[in-house]
């Protein structure tokens, strides 16, 4: 997916401002398996996927617990960095090669300042943010695994075929063995 697609999607604005927002993006790609963002650190930048899956996991002193996946189109953040300048609690891990575009925090805070169409975009950005933290929270507390499952099939079955079922698993909060009975059920 391209920056401009991805810009558009979180919220459109003018195209002066959208080219100046895109002067301070950069692009790089990663392999498989690189550590994108450290727990425990604060995290200088934001970046959209252009081309591949990432999963956000806490550790334990037991695994590695995942709560998030992105692929192309989305944002990989570290919203405490972004809002608060402290370290997150999350690693990123990508699970592909990756293409990305990077943003750095105090970039954007200097464009904040100074157009106030991408201040909107930020702001509309963190509005979605937010919601999708809202959505999983009540996802995780209301619905059961095999929902939670059928959710993903609905949303992000692509998902599905690219991921390592450990992960979808620690996704759902279940075992691989509860989630193969899931799968069986299913079918």
């Amino acid at each position: 997916m391209n920056i401009d697609e991805i810009i558009d999607n979180i919220y459109k604005i003018p195209e002066t401002s959208k080219e100046n927002l895109k002067k301070y993006i950069t692009e790089t790609t990663y392999s498989k398996g690189h550590c994108l963002m450290e727990a425990n650190k604060i995290i200088p930048f934001i970046c959209f996927i252009k081309k591949g899956i990432v999963r956000a996991y806490a550790s334990t002193s037991d695994n590695d617990i995942t709560f998030w996946f992105g692929s192309e189109g989305e944002t990989v953040v570290s919203m405490k960095s972004y809002v608060e300048d402290k370290p997150g609690y999350e690693n990123i891990e990508l699970l592909e090669d990756c293409d990305l575009y990077v943003l750095k925090t105090e970039d954007l805070r200097t464009l904040f300042n100074e157009d106030i169409h991408i201040a909107n975009w930020g702001r509309k950005f963190a509005e979605r943010e937010l919601v999708k933290t809202e959505e999983l929270i009540i996802s995780r507390q209301f619905k059961t695994a095999l929902e939670r499952y059928k959710d993903l099939m609905r949303d992000k079955s692509d998902l599905l075929k690219r991921v390592q079922l450990g992960h979808i698993a620690s996704y759902l909060g279940i075992t691989q063995v509860s989630l193969s009975r899931i799968r069986a059920e299913i079918k």
